[in-house]
């Protein structure tokens, strides 16, 4: 069974909490912490999501490549304006699921759509 989200008019981190949830099978009662749960989830209407201006100068994506002063940080707006919101709700899900070998086999079972 196929799990639809519509981010309309709501929150990225809630949506993504949600979404996280249904990839770890959270919502199933053959639910294993070892298990990747087989249900897609696809969220719709990315584009139309609840973010203010002030959210998109002040929050921070920050990566560090390992070597010295290579640390990159990089805004909301920016990222928005490089990658589109797809992208934006792709990084809020990968970054609550639990950081394990399963991640990133539960990260291919999402879907956004602007």
């Amino acid at each position: 069974m196929k799990h639809t989200i519509d981010a309309q008019g709501k929150k990225i981190g809630r949506i993504a909490s949600q979404a996280a949830a249904l990839l770890m099978g959270k919502n199933s009662v053959t639910f294993a912490k070892n298990k990747v749960s087989a249900e897609p989830v696809e969220i719709v209407n990315a584009a139309k999501a609840d973010m203010t201006a002030k959210q998109k100068e002040e929050t921070l994506y920050v990566t560090y490549t390992g070597h010295r002063g290579g640390i990159n940080r990089e805004s909301l707006g920016r990222l928005i304006a490089r990658k589109g919101m797809p992208e934006v709700f792709r990084r809020a899900v990968y970054r609550m699921l639990p950081d394990n070998k399963l991640r990133d086999i539960r990260i291919k079972n999402l879907t956004v759509k602007e």
